[in-house]
């Protein structure tokens, strides 16, 4: 806004002076009315805390008008006692059944002696230092050195030894060399990539040190000034996750910091200005909620870990809030129950979900395992489909973070089967294609999305498949690890169930993080659009296309198509005004002794599946790393072609495609058996009793009928109760003619996915 000031001559307040003050004035008010009392760029002296007190808690608390460390340090023990999420009175008890329940007592051990054999207790902040070994602190250790993960476990190795004091004092000591790297700005800033007060760093290691700081609380080495010198500390963390987050940043890395900010404005609402840290908190929290859990219901990265630490992010600040009668939005229930259910929604039939993006719990892995988020989806809401997937105890981290009212739930976990069929993912773009809820039942799941704000976790995955069959994933997709040299490899096309031309991948323009962390990503992923989602009693259609061949010349689509509940059927369509070589890839461990046309992978329980081509090809090869094998059938030398490709999965040998004759049957499928006459670019069918799946026809006969589409086309054709069913397959919209039926149809034009019903003339 403009403001042009009128000069007043005259000595004393001119126009100019008046409107100058009133600004001053009114933004005076709103800064104190938005300041927070506690600094943010100091830790706070023990002895000074009690300034900071709210009035009534310093009243509350002093004793002749003075507050001592002694009455305050009880003060807290008495409020975390009623605000964190058990009462650590309770611990002894808590811990010993922990012990009993998930012996992780090995684990712990070797991982904190892990991080105390690497860093010395009074360890350095910024780079470049070595680890007590000598070795070099790279990026990506510092950052989870940030992160305090591993003095969980030091605080854990504290009771499983004895209670040696040197573990406490471990974690005082190294609390406190990050406090003196602070006041001498000797750490890695923000800017630079690595930043230990970053939102998401520094909000783990919130979570982590309150965490450990209720673990101590009850022990005599954690003495008064101990627990307020993490008090002080964790105040500092929120004022400055409190200044520095006065806007909206997409991703995680916020949540993950304003998760932690509320927390702290619950457990420590005692001091002045918390208020506001609370309000602010919640305020970015919800703006994520609305902006980043898209209205279908899945988190805007597309990534199954990324989902379900979003649900972690939340979760924590949900639980707190209801066990300290802290009101929420009514928008956190309604999103945060929609993040459960969309699990269960891509869930497999075994109770896992696909691997998607940027999911790195376990590297190479194929499946995710959802059953510890699932189980806590369904402690917060008792919902019987969120219990099906449920187990009767939680991962051991989150143990800590319940009440025993919920984990009592525990022991009669109500279960009921998910209704969910086929369905879509309309904003995030996933496609599943389900048969049933049975373990050995079919899936699949397509992804056709990229989100325009954050595509940082995308893989080069457009219009990639997974698939399941009979508990085995016979199109895989694998996890990745950020710091391995080959993560560019594992997040690009070769190891996805894609089509490809010449030697292009999806992914282009591979950049790493600013902080050099392993963490990388593409600054080119094709544009995806889908055309068609439909689901129906004999079929699901998806139809897609995407841009990442333009700059070769060709045009690509993908169609997959769910013959329910027998098997898949993949098209991939490329058009281009020269020759190229076109690939389809597939993923897992195919044998490929009967040539191009079929591969076919066994399992250990004599199941398996056959990838069948119905166009012929040319080449096939396998390739490999890390354990993981991917298979590459190619057409050479071709301007436009299309694979018709059969994903086949079997129980048993004799269901097997039998490749020892011509013309095998697919499960009662006839290949180009049908009545029908058919023309066409080398025109293929698939017939089961009445139905076909018709694929590059221009025209198809029988008797008196005839259908016949402008343009080379894919049509299923359904011959029931005197009528003529029709539906468009295909990937472009068609002009239909038709004869020998009534009425006949001139020049009618349909779009992929449309069905037009005819009765046959008598």
């Amino acid at each position: 806004m403009d403001i042009t000031f009128l000069e007043n001559e005259e000595d004393g307040w001119g126009l100019k002076q008046i409107v100058v003050a009133i600004l001053c004035i009114g933004m005076l008010i709103q800064t104190t009315a938005s300041a927070q009392d506690v600094p943010a760029d100091e830790i706070i002296r023990i002895e000074k805390l009690a300034d900071y007190l709210k009035d009534d808690v310093k009243h509350q608390v002093a004793e002749r008008g003075k507050v001592s460390a002694e009455a305050l340090a009880s003060y807290f023990r008495e409020k975390f006692s009623e605000r964190f999420f058990y009462d650590y009175q309770t611990f002894d008890h808590r811990f010993a059944t922990y012990n009993e329940t998930y012996g992780n007592q090995d684990n712990h051990r070797k991982r904190a002696l892990d991080h105390m054999g690497k860093y010395a207790d009074s360890t350095q902040w910024v780079l470049p230092f070595n680890y007590l070994n000598g070795n070099e602190v790279n990026a990506y250790a510092l950052r989870h050195l940030a992160r305090q993960h591993k003095m969980v476990d030091i605080a854990f190795l504290y009771f499983n030894d004895k209670k040696d004091p040197k573990y406490i004092r471990y974690f005082e000591n190294q609390l406190r060399s990050l406090n003196h790297a602070f006041r001498k700005g000797q750490y890695e800033k923000i800017e630079d990539g690595n930043g230990v007060y970053e939102a998401f760093r520094s909000g783990y290691r919130i979570l982590n040190w309150l965490w450990i700081h209720n673990m101590f609380l009850n022990e005599p080495e954690y003495s008064d000034k101990d627990q307020l010198q993490t008090i002080a500390t964790l105040l500092q963390h929120g004022a400055h996750l409190y200044e520095r987050n006065a806007g909206f940043r997409a991703g995680n890395h916020q949540t993950k910091g304003m998760s932690s900010l509320a927390m702290l404005a619950i457990l420590l609402r005692d001091f002045k200005g918390t208020d506001l840290w609370f309000s602010r908190a919640m305020e970015r929290l919800e703006e994520h909620l609305l902006k980043e859990i898209n209205e279908d219901g899945f988190q805007f990265e597309r990534s199954v870990h990324y989902h379900m630490s979003d649900i972690n992010n939340y979760f924590y600040v949900f639980q707190l809030a209801k066990i300290s009668g802290t009101e929420v939005s009514k928008v956190w229930e309604a999103k945060l129950r929609s993040l459960f259910t969309t699990l269960a929604k891509i869930a497999y039939p075994d109770k896992t979900a696909p691997v998607l993006q940027d999911d790195t719990d376990i590297p190479w892995g194929e499946k995710n395992e959802i059953a510890g988020a699932m189980t806590l989806g369904y402690l917060l809401f008792e919902d019987p489909t969120l219990g099906y997937f449920a187990e009767d105890r939680v991962a051991g981290r989150m143990y800590w973070f319940l009440q025993k009212r919920q984990l009592n739930l525990l022991k009669d976990i109500d279960r009921k089967k998910p209704a969910y069929g086929s369905l879509q993912f309309p904003d995030t773009h996933y496609y599943i294609m389900r048969e049933g809820w049975n373990r050995n039942d079919k899936m699949m799941i397509i992804s056709a999305g990229l989100d325009s704000k954050k595509p940082d976790h995308q893989h080069g995955d457009m219009l990639g498949i997974q698939a399941i069959a009979n508990g085995h994933a016979i199109l895989p997709n694998y996890q990745v690890r950020y710091s391995l040299k080959d993560f560019e490899l594992f997040k690009n096309s070769m190891v996805k169930n894609v089509a490809l031309v010449d030697d292009e991948l999806q992914g282009k323009q591979w950049t790493s993080n600013k902080g050099g962390s392993g963490f990388g990503k593409f600054r080119e992923l094709p544009a995806p659009k889908p055309l068609v989602w439909q689901s129906n009693d004999d079929f699901d259609l998806f139809v897609g296309s995407h841009d990442g061949f333009k700059n070769l010349g060709v045009s690509y689509t993908r169609q997959v198509i769910f013959v329910k509940d027998d098997y898949w059927i993949v098209k991939d369509n490329f058009q281009a005004d020269t020759p190229h070589v076109y690939k389809q890839i597939w993923q897992g461990h195919y044998t490929v002794e009967q040539g191009p046309d079929l591969i076919r992978a066994s399992f250990e329980d004599a199941s398996g599946c056959d990838i069948y081509q119905l166009n012929p090809t040319d080449h096939v090869s396998s390739s490999g790393a890390r354990g993981k094998q991917w298979t590459i059938v190619s057409k050479e030398k071709e301007h436009n072609f299309s694979f018709v490709t059969i994903i086949f999965p079997y129980k048993g040998y004799n269901n097997r495609i039998d490749e020892t004759i011509a013309g095998p049957m697919l499960g009662g499928w006839k290949i180009n058996q049908s009545e029908w006459k058919i023309a066409g670019k080398n025109p293929t069918s698939l017939t089961k009793d009445n139905k076909t799946y018709f694929f590059n026809v221009n025209e198809i006969s029988l008797g008196p009928i005839s259908v016949r589409p402008d343009k080379l086309t894919d049509l299923h054709i359904e011959l029931e109760d005197g009528q003529l069913k029709v539906t468009l397959l295909g990937d472009t919209p068609v002009t239909v003619n038709t004869s020998g039926t009534d009425p006949e149809r001139k020049n009618y034009k349909i779009t992929p996915g449309d069905q037009f019903i005819s009765r046959l003339k008598k």
